[in-house]
């Protein structure tokens, strides 16, 4: 079963936007002067993010790490989360400028895990491609996060399946391609990459790989793509795990409004498992869809 990530050693803190930038359509990057939070966040973990000063809305959201930002040094100083605009919060979120402030609270959940693997998938649906960036990044050793005891460079070889509604909603193509991933891209209406599903894209890559190749399968977006992952994976006998998108309230397992049905340690049964602290990275087996 999946160790809870309580927030014990999360921070809540009011930030400095310095950049809010375009990325495709009603998709933005925000980014933030952060040393102290930059410094302890890994992949797969989430931040919570409330407008400062402000009541409406009175929650915050749930954004995941998108990637950390180092100085000439490469010591961490700031942090990117890229996010959609589907809600008044995020509708006043696009509209902030450099020097707007936020309220963050984070690091928050559990991270991928970091284990060494010949052949690392990240399948991508929707906005579900934001947590990969900082994965692909260290998978490959490019950069290091969190405790530094944390391993990087774990993967020989990466490769991002990542599919959205057409290809004005493919967000930060360039870069993931920019860190020497290997990136198929897929479209519902087939104006950018594959016309299909992204399953499509997984199941022709893994038919390529090797036989006797280690393999991983992590997975972000809808909950319907996920659950066609997690099947596709079990078939295979591939491990996989899927991050969940569960809406939240508070983000640190107090009010338990991001519930999911997990599978007990004998498979036969299930209880409720916060998202926010027991999560939000679950193995696919575990996951009753």
């Amino acid at each position: 079963m999946t160790t809870a990530a309580y927030a014990d050693r999360a921070c809540h803190l009011t930030v400095v936007v310095t950049e809010n930038v375009r990325l495709a359509r009603d998709t933005y990057r925000v980014r933030f002067e952060c040393p102290e939070l930059a410094r302890r966040v890994v992949p797969g973990q989430f931040l919570m993010l409330r407008l400062h000063g402000e009541n409406d809305p009175l929650l915050g959201r749930p954004l995941a790490l998108y990637d950390t930002v180092v100085d000439t040094s490469g010591t961490p100083i700031g942090v990117d989360v890229v996010y959609l605009v589907v809600g008044k919060m995020t509708s006043r979120l696009a509209r902030l400028t450099a020097g707007a402030k936020l309220d963050v609270w984070g690091p928050l959940g559990n991270g991928f895990p970091n284990e060494p693997v010949e052949q690392l998938f990240m399948v991508a649906g929707g906005i579900g491609q934001t947590p990969f960036l900082a994965l692909g990044r260290e998978a490959l050793g490019l950069r290091s996060y969190g405790d530094r005891n944390r391993a990087s460079g774990y993967a020989q070889k990466a490769t991002l399946c990542y599919g959205a509604r057409n290809a004005e909603y493919l967000a930060g193509v360039e870069d993931f391609r920019s860190l020497g991933l290997d990136v198929r891209v897929s479209t519902d209406d087939g104006s950018a990459g594959q016309r299909g599903l992204v399953t499509d894209l997984l199941n022709a890559a893994l038919d390529a790989v090797p036989a006797g190749t280690s393999q991983r399968i992590v997975c972000c977006g809808p909950e319907k793509m996920m659950e066609a992952v997690a099947h596709l994976a079990m078939r295979r006998e591939v491990p996989c795990q899927v991050s969940l998108e569960t809406p939240m309230a508070c983000g640190i397992g107090i009010c338990f409004s991001c519930v999911t049905k997990v599978r007990d340690e004998s498979g036969a049964g299930w209880d409720y498992r916060r998202t926010c602290v027991e999560g939000p990275v679950f193995d696919a087996k575990e996951i009753v869809f």
